[in-house]
């Protein structure tokens, strides 16, 4: 495959990028104002999905390291799960949301304007990380490394964040669940 080529599969998946960067915020906070009447509240997932977004940030690490040390399959493997993952975890995170009201944080003080200044910057990079992680995966897919090596430079430590940042959200909310 030459370098046009490349360059054409990059652009083939650009709509689909653009959809998904635009439609998985919307109908993330779209579906986290709907509440499905008579359903059990799913609170046993907040701690699921924190650590699933744990496992995430541990499997970023891990696919940095094996990509350093040339284990392209590993990493490939560990990218793909790390993605997964993600779904996992925005599924999990609207389910919940669906079904419980949202938490208040009861802190006070300092300690309230740390959770909030984490949680801010951790729901507005989760969002934009979104088309990074897409752009990523699609270089990497089409076989486009030196641009998918740029762009992995950026959408790593944005992705890295949002993972431990809302490990963090969770265990600085979860005194406060009802």
């Amino acid at each position: 495959m030459n370098n046009s080529e490349k360059i054409l599969d990059d652009k083939k998946y650009n709509k689909l990028i653009v959809i998904l960067s635009v439609a998985i915020p919307i109908a993330v906070a779209i579906l986290f104002g709907v509440k499905i009447p008579n359903v059990e509240p799913l609170s046993f997932l907040p701690p699921i999905y924190a650590t699933i977004n744990g496992l995430t940030a541990i499997i970023l690490v891990i696919a940095l390291i094996a990509i350093k040390n040339k284990n392209i399959v590993l990493h490939e493997n560990l990218m793909t799960t790390a993605i997964w993952c993600s779904v996992v975890f925005l599924v999990m995170y609207v389910a919940y949301h669906m079904t419980s009201d949202s938490t208040k944080f009861g802190g006070e003080g300092v300690v309230k304007y740390i959770y909030y200044f984490i949680l801010i910057t951790h729901i507005l990079l989760s969002i934009i990380v979104i088309p990074f992680v897409l752009i990523t995966y699609v270089r990497a897919i089409t076989n486009n490394i030196e641009k998918h090596k740029k762009i992995a430079k950026i959408t790593f430590p944005l992705w890295f964040y949002v993972a431990v940042s809302g490990v963090i959200v969770y265990i600085m909310i979860s005194p406060y669940y009802a």
